[in-house]
């Protein structure tokens, strides 16, 4: 017993000494909390204050904020506990009670909202563009249909009767007519060529295939094109210049004639690639589960991912404008083209238009929600306003306008493929396969109608130019490009006179020109860019001899700083296929 009563009392000290141990901790503690209370109660105090102050609503004298400082300060920190004070429900009431003000931060959310309102005026501003410029496509492609041939029809006659009735002019045919009989072969060639093609047995080859054969099938076909477009309008344009190039100017080339078979090989390839994806377009309709036709579609929203996040400028901008315009247009005339086929197939009955026309509307509705949320996007990231795409359509209008003057450098179907990458002749040429293999043409009754059909193309042709004309003029005015377009009229005057001045100083090498030949609509244009600097120097060799060292040194200032401005290039020197900002896009 004595022993336990000993362990006991060695216990009960042990616990006193504790005691004592935790006694003076708490003394410790509750010095430390009173000091943080008071440094919390000195640093409420003064932000309290200050956020009073800063407050653009109380803008109240310094004494009457201070008292009122000092009675928020003094329920919480009075004669309560601190514990007390700092509970949960003050917290919470003051989460809901705070309060902050948007207008010390005006220019950022003005910002924000500005770049709102853009997103929202995109589709309007992108559609009006887009409207424009599906109809300045189809102006030109049915100038293949309609002018074309009549136009063909004339430079014959001429070649035909000019030689009969005795004339002697220095040209039989003038450049334009020269360059439209050449389109007109090439498109009578490519379409006996088409013939050898059979649309048929490339549908069932094509329709044998795996769905994600035909998806990377498909894919490859879409670059091909832009890739056909960029180097096939090469190779039309060198033909024409081939062909009209003045006899006068000795250059090396290889010869008209194995340009024209480039040319034509050029269009009978590109309209076999249009076919084949006319045919994989067609297959995707009339598959069972519409599983490919469903792919084919989410590789449009696939082209979002790879354009929205990405650094463009204005330029660009109006590359890929003018490319979803070409692909527009293009993706409904392979509609069209495969409507055709199937209403064929069907012997034309009209319920079957029906079931395709749900089909046709989804890829149409999904074709424009991409381009709206991509350019929407685009704009958006690259800080560019939605007034850009009126300068789009401006530019696009002064083409219009340029190449209806009497001294264009080029014909308008030809500005249009430069500028937004559309070639007619492949796709018109397929298009003209195509319907004379679906329709049959028989009896008299089945002609008349065909030409009352061609009559109606031309006046559709014709009104629709004359819209278009009235509408590019007016968006002439209103981007103030009027002057342009005189500076375009004003400089072929002056080049004119220089070079009768020139060849009445050079000695004759040939036949004198026909006067009645250079003021004519059709003239073969004088480019002053390129022809008339090198005259220039040439002519003034002399006076360069003369010259001092310090007019020399401005004379090539001036030209280094010619050249530096040259790289800057204007939206009228933009075409599909121009290299902007080192990309094209």
């Amino acid at each position: 017993m004595d022993k336990q009563l000993d362990a006991i009392s060695s216990m009960l000290n042990a616990l006193e000494l504790k005691a004592h141990v935790m006694e003076q901790k708490v003394c410790e503690l509750s010095c430390h909390i009173s000091d943080i209370k008071e440094e919390i109660q000195s640093i409420y105090s003064t932000a309290f204050c200050n956020t009073v102050q800063e407050n653009s609503v109380l803008q109240q004298n310094p004494d009457h904020v201070k008292q009122k400082a000092k009675a928020r300060i003094k329920p919480i920190f009075g004669t309560s506990s601190f514990f007390e004070d700092l509970s949960l429900w003050r917290f919470i009431s003051a989460e809901l009670t705070r309060g902050y003000f948007l207008e010390h931060n005006e220019a950022k959310y003005t910002e924000r909202r500005e770049k709102v309102y853009t997103c929202l005026r995109i589709p309007k501003e992108l559609e009006k563009l887009m409207f424009f410029g599906y109809f300045l496509c189809l102006d030109a492609f049915l100038y293949v249909f309609t002018l074309l041939p009549l136009r063909v029809l004339l430079a014959l006659l001429r070649f035909i009767t000019l030689p009969c009735c005795g004339l002697s002019v220095r040209r039989l045919l003038q450049p334009a007519q020269v360059c439209d009989v050449l389109k007109g072969v090439i498109m009578v060639i490519c379409y006996f060529m088409m013939h050898y093609v059979d649309y048929s047995m490339m549908y069932h080859l094509i329709r044998g295939q795996s769905v994600i054969k035909l998806y990377i099938i498909y894919n490859m076909l879409e670059v091909a094109d832009r890739l056909f477009s960029s180097f096939g309008q090469d190779i039309l344009d060198a033909l024409y210049w081939t062909a009209t190039e003045p006899k006068e100017r000795k250059t090396a080339h290889i010869g008209v004639i194995p340009h024209f078979f480039m040319a034509v090989f050029y269009v009978f390839f590109h309209a076999i690639l249009i076919m084949v994806q006319a045919t994989t377009l067609n297959v995707a309709f009339n598959s069972h589960n519409k599983s490919l036709l469903t792919i084919m579609m989410s590789n449009n929203f696939v082209e979002i991912k790879g354009s929205v996040f990405k650094k463009f400028e204005k330029n660009n901008l109006f590359q890929m404008s003018n490319s979803d315009i070409k692909e527009r247009f293009t993706n409904y005339v392979l509609l069209l083209i495969v409507c055709l086929r199937n209403m064929e197939q069907f012997s034309w009955n009209p319920d079957h238009f029906w079931v395709l026309f749900p089909d046709v509307c989804m890829v149409i509705g999904s074709e424009i929600a991409v381009d709206v949320v991509k350019h929407a996007f685009i704009t958006k990231f690259n800080d560019i306003t939605a007034d850009v795409y009126s300068e789009y359509r401006a530019s696009l209008a002064f083409d219009l306008v340029s190449s209806r003057q009497k001294n264009a450098c080029t014909d308008y179907s030809d500005s249009v493929a430069r500028r937004m990458g559309f070639i007619p002749l492949p796709l018109a040429v397929l298009l003209i396969r195509v319907i004379t293999s679906s329709v049959k043409v028989q009896g008299s009754m089945a002609y008349a109608c065909v030409f009352l059909f061609y009559l109606g193309l031309i006046t559709l042709k014709v009104l629709n130019s004359i819209v278009l004309l009235g509408k590019s003029c007016k968006y002439v005015k209103e981007a103030k490009m009027e002057e342009k377009l005189f500076q375009t009229a004003s400089a072929s005057a002056p080049a004119k006179t220089f070079y009768k001045s020139v060849s009445k100083t050079s000695p004759p090498k040939g036949p004198a020109p026909d006067e009645s030949t250079s003021d004519s609509v059709t003239s073969q244009p004088v480019r002053m860019s390129e022809s008339l600097p090198p005259l220039l120097v040439q002519s003034s060799s002399t006076q360069f001899l003369t010259t001092p060292d310090g007019e020399e040194k401005d004379v090539t200032q001036e030209s280094s700083e010619l050249k530096h401005r040259s790289t800057k290039k204007d939206l009228l020197d933009i075409d599909r296929f121009t290299i902007c900002g080192n990309r094209i896009d």
